[in-house]
């Protein structure tokens, strides 16, 4: 076996495990995202903008694309099959480019995105007493997470004509007078950072999987072009 065929054959199996890892990673991603919306099923009628929801959808799609990228990747290593591997990279790249720039738009304008989502709740409020499942929701959310309103619970006096809904006090108190103090945009926000690191680590890691995987299959590219070139 000639030098050059060694060097294929190791960033073959190396391409390989990466890609492996990264399809992994995306089924461990999908199925964070599955678990969250299961358990968060409760806050189904509610905008999409909540916190726990907007994060269950974010997960849902990463972890697929992130499978559908990693399959192709470990199919092209395998056959090695320069077209596949061109095709994975350009995917992998601009899945990479797309995470920097969400990442850099959430940084820069969180605090506009944060103050759309509440205006897109408060909206929705007004709805609380013509549509039963968004009721239901709204009385789960204040329910867990023991607060009310979005912002205060005096978001709901507009709504309910100076009254407060029962879930804004504890369970079996009929009519709610001094509700709970803490917001549930707040509080909802502050439970999906507060079980978010684990996540973020792991998608650290999946980044510099993802780094790797493109330079793996560059190499594999240019190997295979240049194998190509010595049997002409």
């Amino acid at each position: 076996m000639s030098v050059s065929q060694r060097c294929l054959c190791c960033v073959k199996y190396l391409m390989f495990v990466f890609n492996l890892i990264f399809w992994l990673g995306g089924c461990g991603l999908f199925g964070v995202g599955v678990w969250l919306s299961f358990t968060q099923t409760e806050f189904s009628s509610l905008p999409l903008s909540f916190p726990s929801l907007s994060a269950a959808n974010l997960l849902l799609l990463a972890g697929g694309i992130t499978m559908v990228t990693g399959f192709l990747g470990c199919l092209g290593a395998l056959k090695e099959q320069r077209c596949l591997l061109f095709m994975f990279f350009l995917i992998l790249l601009l899945l990479v480019l797309t995470e920097v720039t969400l990442a850099v738009i959430i940084h820069i304008f969180h605090d506009k995105l944060d103050s759309t989502a509440q205006n897109e709740l408060k909206e929705g409020m007004k709805n609380y007493n013509s549509e039963t499942g968004l009721k239901k929701s709204w009385d789960s959310v204040q329910k867990v997470f023991k607060c009310c309103g979005v912002t205060n619970k005096t978001d709901w006096f507009e709504v309910l004509n100076g009254t407060l809904p029962s879930s804004c006090c504890s369970v079996g108190t009929e009519d709610c007078v001094d509700g709970w103090s803490e917001p549930c945009y707040q509080k909802a926000r502050q439970w999906l950072l507060d079980n978010i690191s684990s996540v973020l680590v792991f998608g650290v890691c999946i980044g510099v999987v993802q780094i790797l995987a493109l330079v793996f299959s560059m190499l594999m590219y240019c190997q295979i072009l240049c194998a190509e070139k010595h049997l002409e």
